[in-house]
């Protein structure tokens, strides 16, 4: 198992998301376990491209402090939504032999959802623990209505395995 940890950015990681605290509380405790079991734990940053603001160099795009890499952890760039987006990573996963993932992160409804769709569409047994995803109000629903719509709705028994985060982390520690 390979632990993702997408978009955690210090642009978008603060309290306008959905169950903020808890999301942070959550991201760590399943980064911390991965890290004490030898999980791999991987990271991808989103890049709006130069001038944006979000963009290599910015610094809301840095990783958020909570969440920071470790030395020897694998950080990834990606313009597009999906983590497959980058062709190193799709190609460092699929040189690995791993075949299940867990994904953590930002924004549920953009990042998230890609990156679980395209892992599922690539054979990937995806999981994604509650309350370790989150994102913001927008247009059309709130942030929690959008947080449900695809942890509850959407991904379960059909992308992913969604489950409490405290199986998550014996997951993690089981590995």
């Amino acid at each position: 198992m390979i632990l993702l940890v997408v978009d955690i950015q210090k642009g978008i990681t603060d309290e306008r998301l959905y169950a903020f605290d808890s999301f942070i509380e959550n991201a760590k405790r399943l980064i911390d376990t991965a890290r004490k079991n030898n999980v791999e734990v991987i990271y991808v940053q989103h890049d709006d491209g130069p001038g944006t603001g979000f963009s290599v160099g910015d610094v809301d795009f840095e990783i958020a402090d909570q969440v920071a890499p470790s030395e020897n952890e694998k950080v990834y760039i990606k313009d597009v939504n999906s983590c497959f987006g980058n062709k190193e990573f799709a190609e460092y996963l699929e040189s690995s032999g791993e075949k299940e993932l867990m994904v953590i992160g930002l924004q549920t409804n953009f990042c998230i959802d890609a990156t679980v769709k395209s892992a599922f569409d690539r054979g990937y047994k995806v999981i994604v623990p509650a309350g370790s995803n989150s994102t913001f109000d927008n247009d059309y629903m709130d942030a929690e209505t959008t947080y449900r719509y695809y942890n509850e709705m959407m991904w379960p028994n059909r992308f992913a395995e969604c489950v409490p985060v405290e199986d998550a982390a014996a997951m993690l520690s089981k590995v």
